[in-house]
């Protein structure tokens, strides 16, 4: 599998999934932009990649920002001639809490980043893709958009509304030879996991070594994934292997479904 000469953005890509993907990507050939709001971390990423011989660079960007996103991806456009692959991986979790008690700002932001960041960088790449008439797109969703977990809702929500917003925007892009993928991974231990863990422990009155074992017995394969298991999948999607792969919803769990035990009584 080959990316060779192919120009890739990666939003959320300082940490996490996205870094993973993100090198996963330069590794394959591509020359691979990390979009992140947190410009000085994503630049040095960008470093210990591009010192190891690899073709990365470094953008902040906000992608709940309309102007902002819109600008960003003219400039790559201006820049780099092309945009062929696009990963929109930037997210933010929620803090666990029920639906009776989850206020308006934390709902909003959730979905904000999750699913209308998802929205407006895939509109301004879709633009520049149509008169191209090539590009791929894939999205990050996660099981919990195919099976809800309890205290998450609005996670849940957005997650779910990536998944419905990618196969809309596949069906739209066919006919300019573009294709819009959804990659829903399962349990991966990052810190952006570690701090959702956390909260589950304290509501479940457990330790983390019993919640992080816990979940890794109810996973099929045995095991936590890792964040190579998800780029590599990403970058198969990106690729011409997956040529005839569009408005498909891959999930990539270990054999996970999803975890959605039904919380008790609160005090």
């Amino acid at each position: 599998m080959s990316l060779e000469g192919q120009i890739a953005i990666v939003t959320g890509a300082a940490q996490g999934l996205g870094l993973g993907i993100a090198e996963t990507l330069a590794r394959t050939g591509a020359t691979v932009i990390i979009a992140d709001l947190q410009l000085e971390k994503a630049e040095a990423a960008a470093k210990t990649f591009t010192d190891a011989g690899l073709k990365v660079f470094a953008a902040g960007l906000d992608v709940t920002a309309t102007t902002e996103v819109n600008a960003f991806f003219d400039q790559v456009k201006e820049t780099h001639g092309q945009i062929d692959i696009l990963v929109n991986s930037a997210g933010l979790g929620q803090n666990v809490c029920p639906i009776a008690e989850l206020d308006d700002a934390e709902w909003t932001k959730v979905l904000d980043v999750n699913l209308n960041g998802t929205f407006k960088c895939c509109r301004a790449a879709a633009r520049i893709m149509e008169v191209q008439e090539s590009g791929s797109i894939v999205n990050l969703s996660s099981i919990n958009g195919q099976n809800p977990a309890a205290l998450v809702a609005a996670y849940n929500v957005a997650k779910a509304g990536v998944i419905s917003f990618t196969r809309s925007l596949a069906l739209e892009l066919a006919a300019y030879g573009v294709r819009v993928n959804v990659v829903c991974p399962g349990p991966v231990y990052t810190d952006f996991n570690r701090k959702l863990m956390a909260q589950r422990c304290v509501s479940l009155g457990i330790t983390e070594e019993d919640m992080i074992e816990r979940i890794r017995k109810a996973i099929p394969l045995g095991r936590w994934g890792e964040p190579e298991d998800i780029a590599r999948s990403v970058a198969f999607l990106c690729g011409a292997e997956a040529g005839w792969m569009t408005g498909e919803v891959l999930r990539v769990s270990g054999g996970l479904e999803g975890v959605a035990a039904a919380p008790g009584k609160r005090k």
